[in-house]
């Protein structure tokens, strides 16, 4: 038999980028010196706060190929972070109603930042060289604005840890930076005007932020850019970028035609809302989990799975319990009277004043009907194996993002040249690459839908470096990250507009 004959029935692989460890140089038998240590390295602190786990991850980027690596990452499960002290002021909360204070957070992001330097035996005074600060947890905010407390905070943590306020703000000149960085750098010859990874951030007719975490959204799309570079994908714009967390977010970014005077893309739509809390519903219905913070990283890790069959007797199952999981799933157009959705505080009336397009993933009304999951979840441990269960977590967040995707396109946002790239646990997870791209094969959007979609691992962390990178100017115009899909580096225009 020929191979063309095989073929019909091996599915296409996702491309899923996992984070690679730096290259080692070695000096002499056994002695392996990592290569951010002798080579020109930009090394980029992410501290992230999020609903379920408080990372820090040290990301060292090669200023000779422009590529990144993953140095160290240290995690710990925000649920562990300590009770509010007498006399302290509860400012906000996660999801699962973990309260927060501001003492508390300084605390824990400066405890997770020097552990993190510690075990990559890096001094965070003179190695490390610019931090960046984000946090999902916005459920409990009143509005986008109160965002800015929280990431005070944040940066109250890093402060305390050493960091020095320079590294985390944008060098005024080149003359400004490291002697490591200035050969490397072209903020001689350009302005950073707060555009990331070639695109601009939306900004209402108010001036206000649109949704809460937009600044997530701005360094996943960042960051699942950063991570194409590792396939043959070419993830420019226009491309669609899910952050699947705890909460969602996430850009839609515009084409760019080769005549326009301005080279970067416009953010023409947002994701917000409910994500991984939805499977952590599901799981906590089993009793396996806490029932107030457990989740499913608890039970099912993070890593993709490829490959291999589920049960097809068991098929009719799972896809009966995915039906009625997702009628209490509300995902559409975020409708202008609403200032929450999915308990994440937005501005949708001057997003749609703005033209921009607010995609957002509910269950009920601010996460009503998770209840109900709990119950569906709590059903299928009763009935069922586990597999049983890990197959309808993996379809129900395959579904979720296929609607995403629908609501893009009926809104006209998925384009034949746009790239569709996602990040979180909910989307990398299990088998859910494999089952989003094949939904979206189904869709028949593109002629190759594996060269339009990518899978990455740490989008965050990644964004983090990359926007580090675009503050200090230190491009790469032989490997470039913004432009528009099969076109040339933007620096030569940017650098023509700035004579």
């Amino acid at each position: 038999m020929c191979a063309n004959f095989f073929s019909r029935f091996i599915k296409p692989k996702p491309h899923i980028v996992e984070s690679p460890p730096p290259p080692s140089i070695t000096h002499g038998a056994g002695m392996n010196i990592p290569e951010y240590k002798n080579k020109p390295y930009f090394i980029v602190g992410s501290v992230e706060m999020g609903n379920t786990t408080t990372k820090c991850i040290l990301t060292g980027v090669n200023l000779e190929t422009g590529m990144s690596y993953v140095i160290n990452k240290t995690v710990s499960m925000s649920r562990d972070i300590r009770p509010p002290k007498p006399g302290e002021t509860i400012f906000g909360a996660t999801l699962d109603g973990t309260e927060l204070t501001r003492e508390a957070v300084t605390e824990l992001v400066r405890d997770t930042l020097i552990k993190c330097h510690e075990e990559a035996h890096l001094d965070i005074k003179d190695e490390l060289d610019f931090v960046v600060r984000s946090t999902g947890v916005v459920a409990e905010m009143e509005s986008p604005d109160q965002v800015g407390d929280f990431v005070i905070a944040l940066a109250n943590g890093c402060l305390i840890a050493g960091v020095p306020p320079r590294k985390m703000t944008p060098p005024m000149s080149k003359e400004n930076q490291s002697q490591k960085l200035q050969p490397f750098s072209f903020a001689d010859k350009v302005v950073f005007i707060g555009a990331v990874a070639g695109v601009i951030p939306p900004v209402g007719s108010t001036g206000v932020e649109m949704v809460a975490n937009e600044m997530e959204g701005e360094l996943a799309m960042a960051g699942i850019k950063e991570g194409a570079k590792w396939t043959p994908v070419d993830f420019r714009n226009p491309c669609v970028t899910i952050d699947f967390g705890t909460t969602l977010d996430g850009r839609i970014t515009s084409d760019v035609p080769p005549d326009a005077i301005n080279p970067f893309a416009k953010t023409v739509g947002n994701f917000c809302g409910l994500a991984g809390a939805i499977p952590d519903a599901i799981v906590r219905g089993t009793g396996l989990v806490h029932e107030r913070t457990g989740t499913a990283l608890d039970i099912f890790g993070e890593h993709s799975v490829t490959g291999g069959l589920f049960g097809k007797g068991n098929r009719k199952v799972v896809d009966d319990y995915v039906r009625r999981c997702h009628e209490h799933i509300d995902i559409r157009i975020v409708p202008p009277e609403r200032n929450r959705f999915g308990r994440v505080p937005v501005n949708a009336r001057v997003a749609k004043e703005s033209g921009v397009a607010m995609i957002g993933c509910d269950c009920g009304e601010n996460s009503s009907e998770l209840p109900r999951l709990i119950e569906i979840g709590a059903e299928i441990h009763r009935r069922y194996p586990l597999p049983t269960l890990n197959e309808v977590v993996d379809r129900v967040c395959a579904r979720m993002a296929l609607r995403l995707i629908d609501v893009a396109v009926d809104e006209g946002l998925v384009l034949k040249n746009s790239s569709i790239g996602f990040t979180g646990r909910a989307a990398i997870s299990g088998r859910k690459p494999e089952y989003i791209l094949e939904g979206v094969t189904e869709r028949d959007l593109f002629d190759d839908p594996v060269d339009h979609i990518v899978f990455v691992d740490d989008g965050l962390a990644r964004g983090a470096a990359l926007m580090g990178r675009c503050m200090n100017s230190l491009g790469k115009p032989r490997n470039p990250i913004g432009g528009v899909r099969g076109g040339p580096c933007i620096m030569s225009r940017r650098i023509k507009i700035g004579k």
